[in-house]
């Protein structure tokens, strides 16, 4: 039994570390063009994303040797906290607004992204709340007020990619707690109807869902991005075309170290390399599982079954936007695109793992 603790333990933490020190390479190759004629500075991404890394790194140390990581308290506070934050991000002048979205507050050369946060503060405070409550099913409103709270304040930036991905992990705990089936499927029509109506407040999303089915309609504008990134996957072959020889990182592929770095790490290092990266996921979330079924207790467990879920479901739709089985939206691929709240959070979601895989009894 220890021996497999040991190894869930080494392949959770490797297959991380892998992750990141391969976004760490992918940064600079995708982004060292973007960098010199935007920049005059082929580095100004990788140092920065270096800096990130060591930083999120060390956060990620302390979550999982501090005991407040196993805390209620600290998640409530780290809720709320995200919140004023949601709340800050809308207000002009403190607010940055970035390819149409107004999610991001300047700290000097760098730049914090509130809806990153919440999502861990999120699943943190909704899985601790079920500490007393084991073996019940019953509905409780109060998980749809910390649910529906900050993805309201994240609709108004809008941001609809960080929205989903904080819904799914939190009805993931949801539905782990015990929440009835009947539940999710009312949950489903509803989700369809909100879909419909986001469509209709905001037309430029249809012209999104447009673009997926043809993006050939609008090769220049809304298909644009889903174009270029298949012309980068497509020609990889088996090996690619070698690292640092990516074609499509020169002004064809916008910021290609960011939402797109996948697309560019299957260009330069071809199917081979795209599925070790597919593979290194893999055996995260098998750890993840294999740490959840271990843990002491409920809450435990659903705050690393929540981690594990956001992780492997923004996986799962960059993935599936740069290779155009999804519509086209704005998501980070976890541990290699360029980004610091990006890679801050889901290093916070690792140590938190981390912090129960050492705190079990």
């Amino acid at each position: 039994m220890r021996s497999l603790e040991r190894k869930l333990k080494a392949s959770f933490i490797v297959s991380a570390m892998a992750l990141s020190f391969i976004g760490l390479a992918f940064v600079h190759s995708a982004g060292s063009y973007w960098g010199a004629v935007h920049y005059a500075d082929s580095s100004p991404f990788i140092v920065k994303q270096a800096i990130y890394m060591a930083v999120s790194i060390g956060i990620a140390l302390a979550m999982m040797k501090s005991p407040l990581t196993s805390n209620p308290k600290m998640w409530t506070f780290f809720y709320y906290a995200t919140i004023l934050l949601l709340v800050a991000v809308l207000i002009p002048g403190i607010g940055v607004v970035r390819n149409g979205s107004q999610s991001w507050i300047a700290l000097g050369p760098f730049s914090l992204q509130p809806a990153e946060f919440v999502k861990i503060a999120l699943i943190g405070k909704l899985a601790s709340s079920f500490s007393h409550t084991k073996g019940k099913k019953k509905i409780h409103f109060k998980h749809f007020g910390l649910i529906l709270l900050p993805a309201a304040l994240i609709m108004l930036q809008p941001d609809l990619g960080s929205a989903v991905i904080m819904i799914v992990a939190a009805f993931v705990i949801l539905f782990l707690a015990g929440y009835p089936i009947r539940f999710f499927a009312f949950l489903g029509l509803a989700g369809v109807g909100a879909f419909v109506a986001l469509i209709a407040t905001a037309p430029y999303r249809l012209d999104r869902i447009k673009s997926y089915i043809d993006p050939w309609n609008d090769p220049l504008g809304t298909g644009f991005q889903g174009i270029q990134s298949l012309f980068a996957i497509a020609p990889g072959g088996l090996f690619g075309h070698g690292y640092g020889n990516s074609r499509q990182k020169y002004l064809y592929l916008p910021e290609p170290q960011n939402d797109f770095i996948f697309s560019i790490i299957a260009e330069e290092s071809g199917f081979i390399g795209a599925t070790i990266v597919l593979i290194l996921f893999t055996v995260l979330l098998m750890s993840t599982c294999g740490i959840a079924i271990r843990t002491r207790d409920q809450s435990s467990f659903l705050i690393v079954a929540g981690m594990g879920s956001m992780i492997l479901f923004q996986m799962f739709l960059n993935i599936g936007v740069v290779s155009g089985l999804l519509p086209v939206t704005g998501v980070t691929l976890p541990f290699i695109s360029y980004g610091g709240s990006s890679l801050m959070t889901t290093w916070m979601a690792a140590g938190t793992i981390m912090h129960f895989m050492s705190s079990k009894k």
